[in-house]
């Protein structure tokens, strides 16, 4: 049986030798440890230092070389196995015979098929529609367009970066997969490694804080801020407020007849801020020092929605509703905390009425013709979870623009071929 860590990092003629015997052995019995250990050896080593004949080079090159999953996009590693093994071949006793030319035959077959695979996930760039803008306004345009994006990206790369084991293990499909749940040589189902899985955040738009949020059901060990105080459950919320010893009401300050362990209570502080490029020069409640200024003013402005607390940090978003809509929705990695977000879709300007904050107080030109809504996280503790705290520059929420329900219509593929058919027929009338 294969040892993950048979090949050390000093490896000696003799050790090279016996390591690629192990690794001969391992693919006669088709083990599926063989192709990731062999492709790390051929990778990592300068196989002629290691004293090993052009013979041994070339067995063990076109072993690796027939061992990739027959998947295009695995094919770079072949190739580059393949070239070597043609250039071996004249130094070893198979130079002339039928074997050079199953290489160069099959060197030819693997370029053939990764260029046309490139050429059929090529994406045209569209040359007649211009690109749709989405337009961020906010107290904060650097941190929240840039730093924040930057940190999002730094994030969920050192989250679900692949290891170099893995990398190679997806290069290879076992001939005879076996059970070995153990067999870290063979793992490779990561989320990192699903292209779907991996797009959803790094070709978004992200919603980070500069500090640290904490929602809990004690009061115990708030953050640096203090704490703002909600009753929330599903179809009815409260802002309240403590003090001398009891719970009131954050409207009149009359007493509220309900313990501080109440289950639908919750706690929400914040830390001072925490990124050290962050820049804020709006005003700060009660004259507090400036890396307490904007936690400060964003728990000023909490809100709720039933058992969701409503944090609004003042982002505003801007679309032509007629072709683009916003999707909101709280990261995955919510979960992890201990939280839930819950999802949004904006498809045009919509407010409370009067309401001053929607309300346009400038007449921009970018403005003309586009719609407008502010982006708020909608945050809740999940069930048997006491307190959660989001650390500061975490991927909170995420933007996703979507088509405009306008823009498109949903039929079954019938109607589609139907549709289609009368419109060749119609083309064929006309000509």
């Amino acid at each position: 049986m294969y040892h993950p860590n048979a090949m050390t990092e000093i490896m000696t003629p003799e050790g090279a030798r016996s390591y690629l015997h192990y690794l001969l052995t391992l693919g006669i019995r088709r083990e599926q440890s063989f192709a990731p250990l062999a492709a790390a050896f051929i990778r990592e080593n300068d196989l002629d230092a290691l004293g090993l004949l052009a013979d041994e080079q070339l067995n063990l090159l076109l072993a690796a070389a027939q061992a990739f999953a027959p998947e295009p996009r695995r094919y770079s590693t072949k190739l580059d196995f393949l070239k070597r093994a043609q250039a071996l071949l004249p130094q070893t006793r198979l130079a002339g015979t039928a074997v050079e030319a199953q290489v160069a035959q099959e060197l030819q077959k693997t370029s053939y098929e990764l260029s046309r695979y490139h050429e059929a996930i090529r994406v045209n760039r569209s040359t007649t529609e211009e690109q749709e803008h989405i337009i961020i306004e906010s107290v904060a345009p650097e941190y929240f367009t840039d730093i924040a994006q930057k940190r999002a990206a730094a994030s969920y790369q050192d989250l679900y970066h692949l290891t170099p084991e893995a990398r190679r293990a997806q290069n290879y499909t076992g001939p005879a997969q076996q059970f070995e749940p153990e067999n870290t040589v063979v793992h490779k189902e990561f989320e990192g490694a699903c292209g779907p899985f991996m797009n959803a955040r790094t070709h978004a738009f992200h919603v980070l804080l500069p500090f640290d949020l904490k929602l809990s059901r004690s009061p115990e060990d708030p953050l640096e801020t203090g704490v703002r105080i909600f009753y929330g459950k599903p179809g009815y919320s409260f802002p309240l407020r403590y003090q001398m010893g009891q719970i009131t009401s954050d409207r009149d300050g009359t007493v509220v007849d309900i313990p501080v362990d109440d289950p639908n209570l919750i706690y929400i502080s914040a830390s001072k801020v925490k990124e050290p490029e962050f820049r804020y020069d709006g005003p700060a409640p009660n004259n507090a020092p400036p890396e307490l200024g904007f936690p400060l003013t964003v728990l000023q402005h909490l809100g709720s929605l039933g058992h969701y607390i409503q944090v609004s940090c003042n982002l505003k978003v801007w679309f032509d509703a007629s072709r683009v809509a916003v999707l909101i929705q709280g990261t995955p990695e919510l979960l992890d905390i201990g939280l839930t977000g819950a999802s949004g879709l904006m498809t045009r300007t919509y407010g409370l009425g009067t309401t001053d904050d929607y309300e346009h107080v400038t007449d921009e030109p970018w403005q003309e013709g586009l719609s407008y809504n502010y982006v708020n996280l909608h945050l809740a503790l999940r069930p048997g979870i006491d307190s959660a705290t989001i650390p500061f520059n975490t991927p909170i929420f995420t933007l996703f623009p979507v088509l405009s329900r306008q823009a498109v219509r949903f039929e079954d593929s019938t109607t589609a071929s139907e549709r289609i058919a009368k419109g060749l027929q119609a083309n064929q009338g006309k000509s």
